[in-house]
């Protein structure tokens, strides 16, 4: 796999609201990437997105189709790098793609924390209502990176994976357990115990199951 587009962006506006954000995203060649994702790129609402667990957002390519056969006024539109990614990877998806992968991208190692939760933000940016919702029926709003090893990416350079800790937890597995699309307490579980999940899911997925029993 090759590492063949890099996004950063600044604060914008979204219109008509005003309200901040940081989904707008311009390609780049080249990225120094450190604990906190790739320096110069903004995250502006930190409850959702940033932090070491969410250092790094992927999107899969092939779901921009997807969004285009279901809202046909966004062919064209909805394209790599549109939706807030950082990175675009063909080959990876939230099927293929498990909680605690370890890849190295050029000099830097990150490993899967979590799924992304898809927001508002996305429908305002794209100016169609129900967009959010069907990326969030349908599982496909990527996930996060934590940063392992930090140093510099770019456009071109190989990408491996080095460990698989949850043969079987994939993000699209974890996005059933997470939007209750499956009570089935073993999955619930063997999530909560995945090597390298996000520290603040794994303990909202305790407490619900605590609130459960």
């Amino acid at each position: 796999m090759r590492l063949v587009a890099i996004y950063a962006g600044s604060v914008r506006t979204l219109a008509p609201s005003g309200e901040p954000t940081g989904i707008y995203k311009l390609p780049i060649e080249m990225a120094n990437v450190g604990a906190l994702g790739i320096e110069g790129d903004v995250q502006v609402d930190k409850r959702y997105h940033g932090g070491p667990d969410k250092a790094l957002h992927q999107y899969a390519e092939v779901n921009y189709a997807r969004i285009a056969a279901a809202f046909p006024v966004l062919d064209g539109l909805a394209v790599p790098g549109s939706i807030g990614e950082n990175l675009t990877i063909p080959g990876m998806a939230e099927d293929s793609v498990c909680i605690g992968d370890v890849y190295r991208i050029g000099e830097v190692v990150v490993q899967v924390s979590e799924p992304r939760q898809p927001c508002w933000k996305i429908n305002a940016k794209y100016g169609v209502e129900g967009l959010t919702e069907f990326i969030q029926d349908q599982g496909i709003a990527g996930w996060y990176y934590r940063v392992l090893e930090a140093g510099r990416i770019q456009v071109g350079e190989s990408v491996t994976l080095q460990e698989r800790y949850n043969e079987g937890v994939t993000i699209t597995q974890a996005n059933r357990v997470i939007h209750r699309q499956t009570e089935n307490a073993a999955s619930v579980d063997r999530l909560i115990a995945a090597c390298g999940i996000a520290e603040g899911l794994k303990n909202r997925l305790i407490k619900r199951r605590e609130d459960h029993d």
